[in-house]
This record gives C-alpha cells, structure tokens and sequence, in this order.
C-alpha cells in the first residue's frame, strides 16, 4: 500500500553557521553545570493516521570549542505523550582532539520510531548534552535543526 503522509513539523533554532552562541556548560556557577540542553522540539498530529504508524526525524546540530581533552557529545530524541518522556534514539559522538585549536563539529542524523503509541499527537525532543566533569565546553553555534515527519497506511474510511 501508498504511504500516507500524516504531519510534519521542523523545529529551527539556527539558520546559519555562527547564528547563535549558547554554552553547554556552567557559564556562572561552574558548581551545578546542565546536564543538558533542548534544541529542538515539536508536535505532530497523529489524529488521521491509519495502521503501521511511524515516525521519521533527522536532526543537525553544530558545536565549537577548543577541545583539549576527548569530549563525548550525547544527542537523544525523545518521545513524549501524556508528559512521559521515552528515549528513542540516542548517540554518542567524541569531538575530535585539536589542541589549542577552535573546532567546528557538525553533527547530524536519521532515526525513526517505528509503531509508537498513537493518543492522536506525539511530541519529540531533541537534546544535546555533555559530560558535566569536562574541562572545557563546546558551545552551540548554529546551524540547529530537527525534522520530524509522520506516516502510515492510508487510514480505514468506515
């Protein structure tokens, strides 16, 4: 059967490289760092769906820093319904090491949610985050981006 585009949203943070400038870490109490950091979230109405629901997302976020240690940089989706946050997808990636040197990392992906429970809208959450014990820490700077797209079979007309 035809796939049957359900919803799509795009949560935009930063168009363009530099755009913004938002810390990872403690900027002034270097005791109670974040843990983390939302950079995108939306919405999709599932209400029309038919069976085999699905949801498809890809995400970019870009970081800087002057690394002078290996940086592991955690990237989550997570589902939410009903105020129940579920992880979905998770990676981690390790900055590359160039001491003394300002990098840019740029870090994207694909993943999907097949099958999730559908009350007739689902929200997802992109979260970037960082070990708090690092010495240094990168800062976002754009672009960020996080696209989520819903399919199913074309749904049932009684």
């Amino acid at each position: 059967m035809p796939e049957f585009l359900v919803d799509t949203q795009v949560s935009q943070n930063a168009s363009t490289a530099g755009a913004i400038a938002v810390p990872l870490g403690p900027v002034l109490n270097i005791l109670a760092p974040p843990a983390s950091a939302l950079f995108g979230t939306l919405g999709l109405n599932t209400s029309t769906a038919g069976p085999d629901l699905r949801v498809v997302f890809d995400y970019t976020v870009t970081l800087s820093s002057l690394v002078t240690v290996l940086t592991p940089v955690t990237v989550t989706v997570n589902r939410v319904i009903d105020g129940v946050a579920t992880t979905i997808y998770s990676v981690t990636e390790t900055l590359p090491l160039v001491a003394g040197v300002l990098t840019t990392t740029v870090l994207s992906g694909v993943g999907i949610d097949y099958h999730p429970t559908n009350p007739g809208f689902i929200v997802y959450q992109a979260i970037i985050s960082v070990p708090a014990t690092v010495i240094v820490f990168p800062t976002r700077t754009g672009p960020e981006s996080f696209n989520a797209e819903a399919y199913s079979e074309p749904p049932v007309i009684v």
